[in-house]
């Protein structure tokens, strides 16, 4: 098996419980999809009393969980699909930028961006982490997620490294030109010309179209001595990438919440992301956790228990976070984390 086939069976590989579920998550789909209050559709376990159980359902993205008696009767959730059971499960709005501090984006209508305390990720650091502050100079501040550099066979001579996080984050969703500077810390955090650690290199275009998207991308190249592969108080990746399951347990260090801890909720997730100025896309194959985001954080890797690498953080609300699986990422951008 080439890195592509293994990246490519690791971004989509589906729990043996869900993967009959495809044709049901789909109907769900187009049946719910542009429905009130709905703002994706994916699968995983029914959720009873704050509890994961182990009933596979399809699962109902909403902004908020409302009584039936509030719902008009055309915006109601079955309680099956294609004699699959549904879960309504609470994401609140989403956005670009991690969580409900607002985007990464200087031009976003939300709330500003986080301030940090005392113990800050958000300053200039030589050579830097992932987890620190980084960002386009028309964009306030996100995160590095990781070092990398570009996937050719192995063993070989990597003549180039990069700094990975997102295109909100390092293309300024696509308003940027290859060879823009990046800054590091980013401008919100003090960053200027004077700190400039690379230029962006290569970004997945974001489409506001209603087509498909699968990730939000980009990466930097910067000289081998500014960027170190070691996460702030997570260390080094331990593979290239592995699938999530439903319940696992993830965390991540990003710029503005800095450690945290999160639960996989819904796999196979077609969403719904604002970017501000009234832009939206649609992506898919999504991984869905608990909230273990803020505005900041866009960018930062997410890591298994045992450091193996889950997905690329890019959006969020109070209420959740939502993942590209990091397998696509580095297949979509031509780069390895690991080894």
């Amino acid at each position: 098996m080439n890195d592509h086939e293994l990246f490519e069976s690791e971004a989509f590989e589906l729990p043996t419980e869900l993967a009959g579920l495809t044709d049901a998550r789909a109907a769900a789909e187009d049946r719910f999809l542009d429905r009130a209050n709905v703002v994706g559709v994916g699968l995983g376990h029914k959720i009873k009393a704050g509890e994961q159980s182990t009933t596979p359902s399809v699962m109902v993205l909403v902004t908020e969980k409302l009584p039936d008696q509030l719902l008009d009767s055309r915006d109601k959730v079955s309680k099956t699909v294609e004699s699959t059971p549904t879960d309504v499960l609470e994401v609140g709005h989403l956005f670009a930028g991690g969580g409900s501090a607002g985007g990464d984006l200087a031009s976003a209508p939300v709330e500003p961006l986080q301030a940090v305390d005392a113990q800050t990720l958000a300053r200039r650091i030589r050579p830097v982490r992932p987890g620190y502050s980084v960002g386009h100079p028309k964009v306030t501040a996100g995160t590095i997620g990781a070092g990398c550099y570009d996937l050719r066979p192995l063993p070989g001579k990597p003549p180039k490294y990069y700094i990975l996080s997102n295109n909100h984050v390092l293309a300024n969703s696509n308003d940027a030109n290859l060879g823009d500077p990046i800054y590091q810390p980013g401008t919100f955090d003090g960053g200027g010309p004077a700190d400039a650690i690379g230029r962006l290199a290569r970004y997945v275009p974001i489409k506001f179209d209603g087509t498909d998207n699968h990730v939000d991308a980009a990466i930097a190249e910067v000289p081998f001595d500014t960027i170190d592969r070691d996460i702030y108080w997570n260390g080094y990746p331990t593979t290239a990438a592995a699938a999530a399951a439903v319940g696992m347990l993830v965390k991540k260090t990003g710029r503005t919440t800095h450690f945290t801890t999160g639960r996989v909720t819904a796999l196979n997730a077609t969403v719904n992301v604002g970017y501000g100025g009234g832009k939206v896309a649609k992506f898919v194959n999504q991984i869905i956790t608990t909230d273990m985001s803020a505005g900041g954080d866009s960018g930062s890797l997410v890591l298994d228990w045992s450091n193996r690498p889950i997905g690329l953080l890019f959006a969020g609300s109070s209420v959740a976070t939502i993942l590209n699986p990091i397998a696509t990422v580095q297949v979509s951008l031509g780069v390895r984390v690991w080894p």
